[in-house]
């Protein structure tokens, strides 16, 4: 398959509404008539509009109700004028369209009835299909025709971020029964995340066929590995679920939380643009990650709890340290807070857009 074919063997159409958007210019490192701007978990929480949708409705129900999906995914666009939407779901969701008995417990997480533990437990991680998540195709159908010449980024969780959380039963500070299958059994381990990255990568796939612009894979907890171990027991995995998605042409980015140690790898398991949490300054991770990419973030999400002359002075710091990348788009280093006040949100994109207009 060369790599202007899709998985079909078609050559990928060009979304011409959204191509020369300025987000995705500055994922393809191109000039942009100024910095995009976007923010993970945009869609939801922080926003009262949000809150008022969801009033009833569990988390995993609201994820494939297209409609509901669609609202959502379109607040924090006409609320900020954020440059690009980010589809609304849950990174469990493709293991609960598998079959696999989790919920989203309010204030837990994702909680799995039933552990991934041994040999046996893979049978229960069955191939996805685009039937076990047509409500995915339906929201960014009608996604697409709302949002006209704004880009929507599709996501799914990286291999091991879904399989610590299978492996653990839900979440962990110290993954110490993932760590423990990853060096006592590494040939469970490594099936385990390959089936893993076959699920993602199909759940990847449904996205961008439906209308996505670009996609993200999110490996929250990642940054708990040393980077050897990373090499070794995720890189190939997360890889896999790259190459899959390579051929339709589509910008691929790639985030975790506490990675600094990891940029390098996670830039070459095969993202076109790497997120950086806040902890490390924009320029300082271009030398790590390597020329070649586009960086993604980075502004501490409590600050938003400051004032707004606090927040300005660290924007400009990252736009200052971000101004010799390839290819650079706004974000805050890891998730919008629950409490975030929406109104700060929608300073800091006006203020970005205006100090960076070319």
């Amino acid at each position: 398959m060369s790599a202007n074919e899709t998985s079909t063997g078609q050559r990928p159409t060009r979304p011409s509404a959204t191509y020369d958007s300025a987000f995705l210019k500055a994922c393809r490192r191109e000039p942009v008539p100024h910095t995009p701007v976007w923010f993970m978990r945009q869609a939801g929480r922080s926003l009262p509009e949000y809150r008022k949708v969801r009033e009833g409705i569990p988390m995993l129900e609201s994820c494939m109700r297209p409609e509901l999906v669609t609202e959502i995914t379109l607040q924090p666009v006409r609320r900020h004028d954020v440059d690009a939407a980010i589809y609304f779901s849950d990174i469990v969701v493709p293991l609960k369209a598998i079959g696999l008995d989790l919920d989203i417990k309010p204030g837990v997480g994702p909680v799995v009835e039933q552990p991934i533990r041994t040999r046996a437990d893979l049978a229960r991680l069955r191939d996805l299909t685009p039937e076990d998540v047509s409500y995915v195709t339906e929201a960014i159908g009608l996604l697409t025709r709302e949002l006209g010449s704004t880009p929507l980024i599709g996501f799914a969780g990286a291999p091991f971020t879904l399989a610590s959380y299978l492996v653990e039963g839900g979440p962990s500070r110290t993954y110490e029964n993932a760590k423990a299958m990853m060096y006592g059994d590494p040939e469970l381990w490594a099936d385990l995340l390959d089936r893993l990255a076959d699920i993602t990568a199909a759940f990847l796939k449904v996205q961008i066929e439906a209308g996505a612009s670009a996609v993200q894979l999110f490996d929250s907890w990642v940054g708990a590995l040393a980077p050897a171990d990373y090499r070794r027991s995720v890189m190939p995995a997360s890889a896999k679920v790259f190459q899959a998605v390579a051929g339709y042409g589509v910008p691929r980015i790639h985030f975790g939380v506490g990675t600094g140690e990891l940029l390098k790898l996670m830039g070459e398991a095969g993202a076109d643009v790497v997120g950086v949490d806040w902890r490390v300054p924009l320029d300082e991770a271009a030398r790590r990650v390597g020329p070649g990419k586009a960086l993604q973030g980075n502004l501490d999400p409590t600050l938003l709890f400051s004032t707004t002359e606090a927040v300005e002075a660290k924007t400009r710091e990252v736009l200052d340290a971000a101004a010799g990348l390839e290819g650079h788009v706004f974000n805050l280093g890891h998730g919008v807070l629950p409490a975030t006040d929406p109104d700060a949100l929608t300073r800091l994109v006006e203020y970005v857009h205006t100090r960076t207009a070319r």
